[in-house]
């Protein structure tokens, strides 16, 4: 989903690009971040964790569905900090953000047990091995009753659901692009990227999504209950599960 070749990173030309065409390029976007919200437990004064919050349009969301919770947004990018900072603005006092690496461990112990952490397009960037070791520190970290929710691209295991995945996520940008702007410029850049991973799935290093069935049997493993998969369409899914 980047268009540095070679890069084994996400880096901060990554993050540029995805500030400047999100927009674009995610499917259903403002569905998909209102799904994520009727999700989680209401609970007054809780925390609400976002892993990697881009623009920070979800940890808005979030910041005004409950306004009783405050949010720590933690992401690798200080440009994607800074965005998320100015995003949520009109909620200052209570979003806290931090620079923080997905794959280490260090992190994953809060201050207070989370009642929910979320995660938008991020995880894919984890092996399949890290993907089990993060939630099983999340749901260790969650307080009980708490959720996770993860939104994310998934890997269809045969070459029949690539071909459906890469088909959808190209109408879907086409679409947004006409939406949006009027034109199909937007839509010439997501294919001048390359950003439709299902369409060379194993060209981009830095990507390594797993298959829904796959995460969906982690989470069990983790330990958590409810695990389920609410929307699934152009290969993004968003799925969650319960802690006990």
């Amino acid at each position: 989903m980047a268009d540095m070749q070679g890069a084994r990173h996400w880096n901060e030309n990554n993050s540029r690009s995805f500030l400047d065409y999100g927009r674009y390029f995610v499917p259903e976007r403002e569905r998909q971040i209102d799904m994520i919200a009727d999700l989680i437990p209401a609970a007054p004064g809780g925390l609400l964790v976002e892993l990697c919050p881009g623009e920070g349009l979800l940890s808005r969301a979030l910041l005004e569905r409950f306004p009783d919770s405050r949010v720590l947004a933690l992401d690798g990018s200080e440009r994607m900090l800074e965005r998320t900072q100015t995003t949520c603005r009109d909620h200052a006092a209570r979003l806290t953000t931090s620079v923080f690496e997905l794959a280490d461990r260090d992190w994953r112990s809060f201050s207070e047990p989370p009642q929910a952490i979320v995660s938008s397009l991020a995880i894919h960037h984890l092996d399949g091995g890290q993907k089990q070791m993060l939630f099983a520190d999340l749901a260790a970290a969650l307080r009980p009753g708490g959720l996770l929710v993860v939104a994310d691209i998934v890997r269809p295991p045969s070459a029949a659901g690539l071909a459906i995945a890469a088909r959808q996520w190209d109408e879907a940008v086409r679409s947004r692009s006409l939406a949006i702007d009027g034109d199909l410029a937007a839509f010439a850049e997501f294919n001048r990227l390359g950003w439709n991973y299902f369409r060379n799935p194993d060209g981009e290093p830095i990507d390594k999504p797993s298959s829904l069935a796959e995460q969906l049997a982690w989470l069990s493993e983790a330990g958590f209950t409810e695990v389920d998969c609410i929307w699934l369409f152009a290969g993004h899914a968003i799925f969650s599960g319960r802690k006990p």
